[in-house]
């Protein structure tokens, strides 16, 4: 049994998910600060990959940065980088499937925050950067590491813009997903069968890290405090 398609999936999905998780956490913070209406239409932007088709994403990526495109001829023709059709390019798909995940989680903690705490902080002369960093983090820090790991699960899954953007070669762009279709269009039922098993292991791992650290935040008591 080939471990490749799983250290790749491991590979992608870590990558992915460690952009995106400050990305998202950047991106929900200043965005709640903008007007109404430019934090409407932003979150509109932002979210929108949350409900397309993943095949959607992956066509507009590959209209976005196919060789033949604007943005990825000028990489090809500047760099020598042909974006698609590389392990590393799904990078770019699992990315832009699984921000909304932590853009949104990342807001709701945000929005929870008690206000007041900052204000507060702000009579004593405290800088905003430092209220960010030293209380409004650690106050939602349980949501947005939820955020992180519920993307990080998504990013292991992804199918559908993986796959037209980075295509399926054997050890080179296999994941978990791309490997189990191509082993059931073989009618290979029996290894496939082992990779969707490998899969539900990890995806049990992951919500089981997502319960323990949702707990503590209805519990009121520390991550490692669950026993």
């Amino acid at each position: 049994m080939d471990w490749f398609p799983l250290w790749n999936s491991l590979r992608i999905a870590g990558i992915s998910a460690f952009f995106v998780f400050f990305a998202g956490i950047f991106a929900a913070y200043w965005i709640a600060r903008l007007p109404r209406l430019v934090k409407g239409a932003l979150d509109v932007v932002l979210t929108l990959p949350l409900v397309l088709p993943p095949t959607v994403i992956g066509y507009l990526l590959l209209r976005l940065l196919g060789p033949r495109r604007m943005l990825g001829a000028w990489l090809l023709e500047q760099f020598g980088i042909k974006v698609v059709m590389s392990w590393w390019s799904a990078i770019f798909a699992t990315s832009v499937v699984i921000f909304p995940l932590m853009y949104r989680t990342a807001r709701g903690a945000f929005e929870a925050f008690d206000e007041t705490l900052a204000y507060s902080a702000q009579t004593l002369g405290l800088s905003n950067t430092w209220i960010f960093w030293h209380l409004r983090l650690p106050c939602c820090r349980q949501g947005i590491l939820a955020g992180g790991v519920l993307a990080f699960a998504r990013a292991l899954g992804e199918y559908g813009a993986t796959s037209m953007i980075a295509g399926y070669t054997p050890g080179r762009t296999a994941t978990i997903s791309t490997t189990v279709y191509q082993l059931w269009q073989t009618n290979n039922d029996a290894l496939a069968a082992r990779w969707v098993l490998v899969n539900l292991a990890i995806s049990a791992a992951v919500l089981l890290a997502v319960n323990l650290l949702e707990r503590p935040r209805r519990e009121g008591r520390k991550p490692w405090a669950f026993l």
